[in-house]
């Protein structure tokens, strides 16, 4: 059985230190090998992708027994919790958003585990509840995830979550009595519902097999469109594609109802668009665009014209437009061409377009007419990210905006004047003026100039001794911006640097750099990052024994391939709900959609060996001596399954060598993140800064 020392401070009069060992569990192995192009790779711990036989529910209780009493002797785990806690207590509202004359608005009052649906009747009245997550479980882990309305403003479909999955179930409400219909769709995945007449389209997957609804391939994707008071087998199926059973398709209603869109993605980088004439019985479907290195998006139909938001032949993206009658690609016309910065986001409020541009990495707002002409920038309050709520007939429009120290705050806007006002803030119970937040740009290792921001306490003295939790992500083209987190204060308010790395791989400069980090590119992504942690420390900031690094998801592989490529540069890791078996992922769920920032181990031999070369889990060493880490997964999490982080962490603590802690978190009843209850949320967090801190042996006061 692996043993490893660590120290436990016990929160006694007397304040001492003594030595514990951790008993790892055993982790059994078998002989399981794969041959890839010639080459053998063992896989010891093939049987913990099992992830609902007995053996493997055994392995996870003994593995987070070890973990929970770890974490239950940081002496100040139990102060942290009520810090965050303290600090989650906060009233939140979000932008309120307008549908058939009444306004909507989500508001949680602080520790409720899911955020509350309101409806007023105007601005200055008295909202009431229209619908409350919180009533759909007992514990908080039902979500709602996505809300929209018929045309006709008689009912709302809405979809939820159950314990963090990515499958979803549709349900339909009376609007007025706020009754529910008997209508409910089931086994739907990666979908909304999209009204037209009298029911709606959605997207879903014929039901899994039992027991493997979390963990095998999703296949045929399929359209359907659901008639209101019809159960779920009579809904007509409107589109599939049965020679790529793989892909995803999704629908897309035009507000007026004239036009469906469909997409068809999950091949490359883009997606495929096509487009059917509502207006006319039995009309054909007709394919927009079909070259999957391009996004294609349809805005809105305004008149007989459909706008667009592309990448296609413009790295930076553009807005372009076709008539109804004629709406194939080649037909399109430019109305705003690509700029020297990014077009990240397209809304059509009050008959304008608002356009969100970035600029190293903070939104920028613009209002332009329909033909394309730039009326006026919106400045913002500062350096931040900014999100636009309204309809193309709306008189009024709200944004919020948010940065490293601003929470979410709503404005008014009035297109006119071109002013804003304040609408409402939270209060937050921290002095946000104590911080600040600059932005660096370091040079990698292949002379790529790359940003990142920088968030501390004023007066931070340039020593080399401060803490500090690096996060990154560098995929799938997802943006990195200044945002802000409760989560992080506890940290910044006891001498904390929060430092967060625009790397390649994301949207940041656009499709070019996206592409940078894809592939045979990806050790770019890695070399970005290891290089803002020299750069810390070369600058004073900080030293190799205060450093966190931090990622979840794709970033969970950058933090495990940055820690078995340079384990001496970091003190502790998190690698959270991270794709760490390269030569697998594609394999579960919709691991195969990843294969357009990755490629597959089945490609080529050179890809193949480029994916082993920094498999996270392939590239783990006997003897070595790996930073501090907690591995995070939960049990419900289908899109990187949690096998992934089994494997993982029964090889490092096979491998790791010394004193450090080499821990699995695993989650009961929670998925990939989205939808966590707040209870859970805060849980999590005081463990994981809890674990971060104690390794990089703060001493904080709360």
């Amino acid at each position: 059985m692996k043993k490893a020392t660590f120290l436990l401070t016990g929160i006694m009069a007397t304040s001492c230190a003594q030595q514990k060992a951790i008993s790892y569990p055993q982790t059994a192995t078998v002989d399981t090998v794969d041959t890839y192009f010639g080459v053998s790779v063992p896989d010891p711990y093939r049987w913990l992708e099992n992830d609902t036989s007995a053996a493997t529910a055994s392995w996870v209780k003994a593995q987070n027994e070890i973990t929970n009493n770890y974490l239950e002797h940081i002496p100040f785990r139990q102060d942290l919790l009520k810090r965050l806690t303290e600090l989650a207590n906060y009233e939140r509202i979000s932008a309120p958003f307008k549908k058939h004359g009444k306004y909507y608005f989500y508001k949680n009052d602080g520790l409720q585990n899911q955020s509350v649906l309101y409806v007023q009747d105007a601005l200055n009245s008295e909202a009431r509840v229209f619908l409350d997550p919180n009533k759909l479980s007992d514990d908080g882990t039902v979500a709602l995830t996505s809300l929209s309305f018929s045309n006709n403003g008689k009912y709302a479909a809405y979809t939820i979550s159950r314990s963090g999955s990515d499958w979803r179930e549709i349900y339909v409400m009376d609007v007025a009595t706020g009754s529910l219909l008997d209508d409910h769709i089931t086994w739907a995945k990666f979908t909304d519902a999209a009204w037209q007449g009298d029911g709606f389209y959605y997207s879903a997957y014929d039901a899994p097999s039992k027991g493997k609804e979390f963990s095998n391939v999703n296949e045929h994707h399929k359209i359907y469109y659901h008639k209101l008071g019809e159960p779920q087998e009579n809904d007509r199926l409107v589109y599939e594609n049965k020679a790529y059973p793989k892909r995803f398709y999704t629908a897309q209603v035009s507000e007026d109802e004239r036009v469906l869109f469909i997409y068809e993605s999950g091949e490359g980088r883009g997606n495929a668009l096509f487009m059917q004439d509502l207006t006319q019985k039995s009309a054909p479907v007709v394919q927009l665009a079909s070259d999957f290195d391009y996004q294609y998006t349809p805005i809105e139909v305004i008149g007989n014209r459909i706008y667009f938001f592309t990448n296609y032949q413009a790295a930076k993206n553009k807005i372009m437009a076709a008539e109804l009658q004629s709406p194939e690609l080649a037909n399109w016309k430019e109305v705003v061409p690509e700029k020297e910065q990014v077009l990240s986001d397209v809304r059509v409020i009050g008959g304008k377009l608002f356009l969100t541009y970035d600029k190293d990495a903070s939104n920028h707002a613009y209002v332009y007419d329909l033909q394309g002409k730039e009326l006026q920038e919106i400045e913002l309050p500062s350096l931040g990210s900014v999100s636009f709520n309204g309809d193309k007939d709306d008189e009024e429009c709200f944004f919020s905006f948010t940065s490293f120290t601003i929470p979410g705050a709503t404005y008014k806007y009035d297109v006119q004047k071109n002013s804003y006002e304040l609408f409402r803030a939270p209060k937050v119970k921290f002095h946000s003026d104590d911080f600040v937040t600059e932005q660096v740009f370091f040079t990698s290792k292949d002379g790529a100039k790359i940003p990142m921001f920088l968030t501390y306490q004023k007066g931070l003295k340039k020593n080399g001794k401060n803490p500090v939790f690096l996060y990154g992500y560098g995929g799938f083209n997802i943006s990195l911006y200044p945002s802000f987190s409760i989560n992080r204060i506890p940290f910044l308010e006891n001498g904390g640097i929060y430092v967060q790395v625009n790397l390649r791989g994301g949207s940041e400069y656009g499709e070019d750099w996206h592409v940078a980090g894809t592939k045979m590119q990806k050790q770019n992504v890695f070399n970005d990052f290891i290089a803002a942690a020299e750069y810390l420390i070369d600058n004073k900031y900080t030293n190799s024994q205060k450093i966190a690094i931090v990622g979840g998801s794709n970033g969970g592989l950058l933090v495990g391939a940055c820690m078995t490529q340079r384990p001496d540069l970091f003190r502790v890791a998190i690698p959270q709900v991270g794709v760490m078996d390269m030569l697998r992922y594609h394999k579960f769920t919709i691991g195969w959609n990843w294969a357009s920032d990755y490629g597959t181990s089945e490609d080529s031999k050179e890809m193949f060996e480029y994916l082993k070369g920094y498999s996270p889990l392939h590239n783990l060493k006997k003897g070595t001596k790996y930073p501090a880490t907690l591995v995070t997964t939960a049990d419900h999490d289908d899109r990187v399954v949690p096998a992934h982080s089994f494997k993982f962490a029964a090889t490092l603590q096979a491998c790791n060598e010394g004193s450090n802690p080499t821990l699995i978190r695993i989650d009961s009843k929670a998925g990939h993140g989205a939808g966590k209850p707040m209870s859970k949320i805060l849980e999590e967090q005081a463990d994981v800064y809890g674990f971060i801190m104690y390794n990089l042996n703060m001493k904080p006061k709360f």
